[in-house]
This record gives structure tokens, C-alpha cells and sequence, in this order.
């Protein structure tokens, strides 16, 4: 159907150029009828073209590069060389009778048609040979029919002069009266049309062997343009599969870390749940104690004469001091909060899957900033509880010991690189880091203290409230340490079910963690 446009790219990657016609139109498949030249080079017929106009602009049918046109139904300028290539090759199907016997012949047929330009009739071979062959006929100017009907192109339409020079500067050809109505500054641009048709024969040929060079490379660019499409294809394959293989490794990954950081907030709950209760228990236990002594106090207030005051009075006054002074857990000793740093547990195990970068570990020099020691990664690996998540009992019953430097010693003496061994040692520049930021809060807390001895005043108050700061964000830090301590314990307790010495040397770890809050 004329007019058809390709949509399909796969039809355009499979069309066989060397089986295409120069002279056939790609959409109607037929001979070129008033070809029209598109700005992308790309020839069609007028037919082909019409109502294919939208805003002045034409798109190509075949790579849909834009044209500019005029108006809403004009059509790009028509090609000059193509016509006259579509109407040659009509002209040599042409069949022309002979005028003397009506034989009928080709054009194209050489030596067996001619033409008498003197008498302007056709003639066959044969009739040339018996009608023009006297002598008065010498002189007629008998031509081949082909060559006949090119004689137009010879003569200027303007002067009918003939064609005797070219001016390379405006590409034309020129009679003797257009070769004097020149100027005489572009008289130096003319030659004859014998040099002329040389030079323009040479210049003609390398434009044929850049063009060929072009047709060459574009050649071995499909061919590898094809290739790589069968690539892809495969290329997607491998890596659907390799997406798939790494998304089942991932979900087997984190559901095995889903489990441990499940148990690990469990432990967490009863943890605190425990400690929550016992405190409860006491306090609950308290309040009937202090209401039969409020209770006798009022009693006694009212019964009591001066004298039995004065002999018992001072021994409920003491009594009374002695509730007061007991240790009475009324601030939770635990958070309710439940902390298992999951974000980092999920991200930790998919590491090796992910082939993330290995992460640099803290400095542990006490020049290094506050704000870069809490932003290191590994800084908040391992973590410590702070004083208000602890047990009372822990707090208060446990003494620093030199287990925690037993511990990580001996086993970073071994050499060998475990799971346990890295926690060891992120523990150990934990600790380290932290001790050096409490002892850093300590000498600027006495620092403050000499002052009020001194001059009975505060002079830095904003000091002060750096102070209090950084305590808030240390006993922050020491929370999310336990944390993380509570979480690989959990993890390093499974690990022991099958090697029972690991759980030993790690149940030492969490004796340090309270000696580095203490």
C-alpha cells in the first residue's frame, strides 16, 4: 500500500539493503514518480509523502528525522538526479518505429536505431544503409537515437546557444553570450566543458570512495550492532539468573539474622522484664512498711504523754531514719525501651553478599573529636549499658576486674581471625574510647568544682552545659554498646551449642561491660 509506514525496528535491523532497487520507492515499492529529496537523504515519491505534513515539519517514514516544508501540503524540493535517472531509464524502454519501413525497436538497443537530425526522422540500421547511404545524404548529421535524445541538455535555454564553457563558482554551464554577460572577476572561474567534464569526473570519483568507505564501515557496524544484540540477549539471562541466585541468598541471609535479632529482643524483654518486677516487688513491699509507721507515728502522737514521748519518741525518730536511708530503688533501673540495632545486624550479614567495603575502625587517640568518634561506623558495633539500663545489683556488687583484659589479650595473642576475635577487639577500642571520654568529663567536672571552691561561683556556665551534653550522648553511647553486646551474645550462644569452649571465653565479656560503666 502506498504511503505504508515501517513501525517495527525489528523490520528495519532485517531489511537486506543490497537486494534493494535504486529506484523504487520504500513505501509504494514502485518506480519513483516525482521523487522528493527529505533533509535525512531519504527518497520518496510525492504520492508517498502527501498528508504526512503536522506544524511545517515531515517526518522521515523510515528514521523519522524532521523536514522543514512550507505549508500545510507542500512536500519537500523533488530531486533533480533521481528524475532525471527515472526518466533516462523510461526513455531506453522506450520503443520508436522506424520512419521508413515502421520496424519497432528499443532505445536502448545500440547499433539498431538512429536518428537523422537533417531530415529529424528515426531510421533502423537497415534503412540507414539503403536510404542514406548516396551521396547527397553525406551530409545529414545521423546520430545514435540514445545519444539523440540528450542533444537538449547541449544548448542554452535562454540564448539557444550551445554549451561551450562551465563556471566552477556558481556549478553551471554557459554559452558565448552568457559568458559575456558575465562579470569579469568571475571569468576567471570558467573553463571548457571538455576539462570541466574531466575534473568533475575526478572530483565525482572520490566522492564514490568516501561514500564506499562510509557504506564499508556501516557495513561492519550492523554486523557488530547484530552481534551485540544476540549478546544482550544472553547478557539478560545470565544476569536475571545472577539477581535471582543473589535475591535467594539474601532472604536465607536475613531470614538467619531475623531469628537471631527475634531472640535477641526477646532475651531483652525478659531481661528488663525481670529486673522491672523485682523493683516492683520491693516497692510494693515498701508501701505497707511505711504506711503502719505513719500510722503508728500518728498513734503515738495522740496517746503518748510528755514523758513516754521523751522515752520512746527518739527510737521512732530513728527508726523512721533508717527507712529513709535504705536503699530504695525508686528511679526504673531498667528502660522500657528494647534496642537490638537491627539496621546495622541486617546490613553487617549482607555484606559479603553485597561486597561492601570493609569498614575502618575508630581511633582510639583522645585528640580525636567527640563528634568523629560518634559518627565512626564501628564506633556503635559494641556497646555497653549505660548506669540507668544496668541492674542495681551489677552496679553496685561487681568491682572492676582485670578479666576483660584477659580475655581480649589472650585471644588477640592467638592470631587467629574469628567472629569472636573481631568482637573482642571492637570491644576492646570501645572500651578504650569510652574510658577515655569519661576520664576527659572527669577532669572537666573538677576543673568546675575548683572554681566553685574558689570563687564560690560557676565562671564558665557554658562549660557546664557542654558537660551535661556529653554526658547525655556517653550514656547514649553505653546504652546502644549493651545493646549490641546482648545481641552477639545471643548469636555466640548458638555458635557454643557446638563449640562449648567459645561460650566460655565470651561469658567473660559481659563482666568488662559492666566494669566499663562502673
Amino acid at each position: 500500500m502506498a504511503g505504508g509506514i515501517f513501525n517495527s525496528l525489528d523490520y528495519q535491523c532485517n531489511v537486506d539493503c543490497t537486494n534493494v532497487h535504486p529506484l523504487v520507492c520504500h513505501l509504494c515499492h514502485e518506480q519513483y514518480q516525482s521523487p522528493c529529496l527529505l533533509d535525512c537523504y531519504h527518497i520518496f515519491c510525492a504520492r508517498c509523502l502527501r498528508g504526512r505534513t503536522s506544524d511545517s515539519r515531515l517526518s522521515c517514514p523510515l528514521c523519522g528525522y524532521p523536514s522543514t516544508v512550507k505549508g500545510i501540503n507542500a512536500l519537500p524540493p523533488e530531486d533533480r538526479l533521481l528524475k532525471f535517472l527515472v526518466d533516462n531509464n523510461a526513455d531506453t524502454e522506450e520503443t520508436v518505429p522506424c520512419a521508413n519501413c515502421e520496424q519497432e525497436c528499443n532505445k536502448n538497443d545500440t547499433g539498431m536505431m538512429y536518428f537523422c537530425n537533417t531530415c529529424s526522422q528515426p531510421l533502423c540500421g537497415a534503412c540507414r544503409e539503403l536510404t542514406h547511404k548516396a551521396r547527397m545524404f553525406s551530409h545529414h548529421d545521423i546520430v545514435s537515437l540514445a545519444q539523440r535524445t540528450k542533444a537538449k541538455h547541449r544548448k542554452c535555454p535562454l540564448h539557444k546557444e550551445p554549451y561551450i564553457l562551465f563556471s566552477t563558482e556558481n556549478k553551471s554551464m554557459l554559452c558565448i553570450k552568457c559568458f559575456r554577460d558575465m562579470q569579469v572577476e568571475s571569468r576567471t572561474h570558467c573553463m571548457d566543458i571538455e576539462t570541466a567534464y574531466v575534473q568533475g569526473c575526478e572530483m565525482l570519483d572520490q566522492a564514490v570512495l568516501v561514500v564506499k568507505e562510509l557504506q564499508t564501515s556501516a557495513r561492519e557496524a550492523i554486523l557488530l550492532l547484530r552481534s551485540m544484540i544476540g549478546e544482550v540477549c544472553l547478557n539478560v539471562e545470565e544476569e536475571e539468573n545472577a539477581i535471582c541466585s543473589l535475591f535467594n541468598s539474601l532472604q536465607e541471609k536475613l531470614a538467619e539474622r531475623k531469628k537471631i535479632l527475634l531472640k535477641a529482643a526477646q532475651s531483652q524483654h525478659e531481661e528488663k522484664e525481670r529486673a522491672l518486677k523485682e523493683q516492683l516487688s520491693h516497692l510494693t513491699a515498701l508501701l505497707p512498711t511505711l504506711q503502719v509507721h505513719l500510722v503508728t507515728c500518728s498513734a503515738f502522737l495522740s496517746s503518748a504523754n510528755k514523758f513516754e514521748f521523751l522515752d520512746m519518741g527518739y527510737q521512732l525518730m530513728e527508726r523512721l531514719k533508717r527507712i529513709v536511708k535504705l536503699p530504695h530503688r525508686l528511679k526504673p533501673v531498667q528502660s522500657s525501651k528494647i534496642n537490638t540495632d537491627y539496621r546495622s545486624e541486617f546490613a553487617r550479614c549482607l555484606e559479603p553478599l553485597l561486597l561492601l567495603g570493609q569498614r575502618c575502625p575508630p581511633s582510639v587517640a583522645g585528640s580525636t573529636s567527640a563528634a568523629t568518634r560518634l559518627q565512626s561506623p564501628l564506633s556503635m558495633s559494641c556497646r555497653s549499658p549505660s548506669l540507668s539500663e544496668m541492674p542495681l545489683e551489677s552496679v553496685l556488687g561487681r568491682r572492676m576486674t582485670s578479666h576483660r583484659n584477659i580475655c581480649t589479650k589472650v585471644l588477640l595473642a592467638e592470631g587467629r581471625e574469628t567472629p569472636f576475635t573481631e568482637h573482642c577487639r571492637n570491644y576492646e577500642n570501645s572500651y578504650r574510647t569510652l574510658q577515655t571520654d569519661i576520664q576527659n568529663l572527669k577532669d572537666q567536672v573538677q576543673e568546675l568544682h575548683r572554681d566553685l571552691t574558689k570563687h564560690h561561683s560557676i565562671i564558665n556556665t557554658d562549660k557546664m552545659g557542654e558537660i551535661l551534653d556529653r554526658s547525655l550522648c556517653i550514656d547514649s553511647q553505653i546504652t546502644s554498646q549493651y545493646s549490641t553486646v546482648e545481641t552477639m551474645r545471643v548469636m555466640f550462644e548458638e555458635v557454643c551449642q557446638v563449640l562449648p569452649f567459645v561460650h566460655t571465653s565470651f561469658s567473660i565479656c559481659p563482666l568488662s561491660v559492666s566494669s566499663a560503666s562502673h
